[in-house]
């Protein structure tokens, strides 16, 4: 899952403070990090993928908490009254405004043919498909896909690092965390907002944020009735997909050999408990 809901930001007078928001998290995280593994102990139970579990379990617990109280319900009497073809054209309308994204990082991993047509899509669905709320591209062949910047490091050779929750975000990465402003300045509402103002922005921000949660809601019900751990589930799940995007659904053979979070979460928590 490649995380729970965006969070909204205000802006400020002069209407561009989200970066800086985004960096003043960024920076947080990492202090919770150092906090994190000052705290440690020496011995040889810490998990290399997930050494600040600590930290992470917490930063899960909270958002899955705001979710319950505050977006799950929103979400229930969204999926209840609108429409299932509205519901399309909303998540089909977002999902135009952050393409840049996809087209930007399809260059950025040497995929030129990729990123022409990438662009192309891009410019149909906001024309042709009114501001993307009809994905006309699609039915003129050209098929979506999904890139970021965490997954150019990814084929740029960076490795994963430790497993990052950041609250509200959801899982993430030492290495996918970069993408997170970068995914944010190549959005369209970015600068939406930034001409038009709060008054457009926020209530486009929410509607998205409602939207994306939407979505999300079979995979959160499959979470909460087939897992065991469910901060475990979320975990493994994420960082294999993750590394599915990476090599584009064709991961290496060995690769399941040699990452450590491929092993059973479920087993490891088990011998951790019965050592303990």
């Amino acid at each position: 899952m490649n995380g729970y809901v965006q969070s909204s930001y205000s802006m400020s007078s002069n209407k561009i403070n989200n970066l800086p928001k985004i960096i003043f998290l960024l920076a947080l995280i990492l202090i919770l990090q150092g906090c994190s593994t000052l705290s440690q102990k020496d011995g040889s139970d810490v998990d290399p993928v997930d050494p600040h579990e600590d930290i992470n379990r917490a930063s899960y617990n909270f958002t899955d908490k705001v979710d319950r109280v505050f977006f799950e319900p929103v979400v229930d009497v969204y999926v209840e009254y609108v429409p299932n073809a509205a519901q399309r054209s909303i998540g089909n309308f977002y999902d135009n405004l952050s393409y840049p994204n996809v087209v930007l990082n399809a260059f950025l991993q040497g995929k030129v043919k990729q990123g022409f047509a990438d662009g192309l899509r891009f410019l149909v669905n906001s024309t042709v498909g009114l501001f993307g709320l009809f994905d006309m591209a699609t039915h003129m062949g050209l098929e979506k896909h999904d890139e970021d910047f965490g997954q150019t490091l990814g084929v740029w050779g960076v490795d994963t690092g430790s497993y990052l929750f950041i609250p509200i975000l959801g899982p993430s990465s030492k290495r996918d965390v970069a993408s997170v402003p970068v995914t944010m300045v190549t959005n369209v509402l970015f600068y939406v907002g930034a001409v038009a103002g709060a008054g457009v922005f926020a209530p486009l921000t929410i509607l998205g944020a409602v939207d994306k949660r939407a979505r999300l809601a079979g995979p959160m019900r499959i979470r909460d009735q087939a897992a065991l751990d469910p901060y475990l589930f979320v975990r493994e799940a994420s960082l294999q997909q993750r590394e599915f995007l990476v090599y584009d659904g064709n991961p290496p053979l060995n690769l399941y050999d040699e990452e450590p979070f491929q092993d059973n979460p479920f087993e490891t928590k088990i011998k951790k408990q019965i050592s303990d």
